[in-house]
């Protein structure tokens, strides 16, 4: 949940900050074209710019989807909706987008944690393969140890081990 928050938060800002680009680059137009100043007219003329071509993509491009993914992660962690057809009845939305839109949040890694089963969502208790440890006995200090092929060393004197 956390990662699409904070995705979500980035979108937000970089939406918001377009949208205040677009007045203040007016505003700035026409203080430079009053004081006479090429250089903030042209500042002016940058920030409307990229505030009226910006502002309109960040929010339904950035910000929207990003939204609308978030509300899919809140329905499987906080409300605890664990089928393609629950998550759809409750958002009212198509099986085929709320399976779309499962998909984009795996692949985005926002449902971490979780794991896709047909159209069954559970939790993923897969675990890492336990690293192989290895016994050995210190040439320089004699400690009997267990180590990992990670830091063949020996904890007590820190010598490499002869693997």
């Amino acid at each position: 949940m956390q990662a699409v928050r904070k995705a979500l938060r980035k979108n937000l800002i970089l939406s918001v900050i377009l949208t205040v680009m677009l007045p203040l680059g007016g505003a700035m137009l026409g203080v430079g074209l009053a004081l006479h100043q090429p250089a903030i007219w042209a500042i002016g003329i940058a920030f409307m710019v990229c505030g009226f071509y910006g502002c309109p993509c960040a929010w339904t491009m950035a910000y929207a989807p990003t939204k609308s993914l978030s509300r899919i992660v809140s329905a499987v962690v906080e409300e605890n909706l664990c089928t393609v057809n629950e998550i759809a009845a409750q958002l009212s939305l198509s099986e085929k987008d709320v399976r779309n839109r499962l998909d984009m949040c795996f692949r985005k890694h926002y449902l971490t944690g979780y794991k896709r089963e047909g159209d069954a969502i559970v939790l993923n208790d897969n675990r890492a393969p336990a690293k192989r440890s290895f016994s050995a006995e210190c040439p320089y200090c004699g400690a009997k140890f267990a180590y990992t092929a990670d830091d063949p060393r020996c904890p007590y004197c820190g010598s490499p081990v002869k693997k």
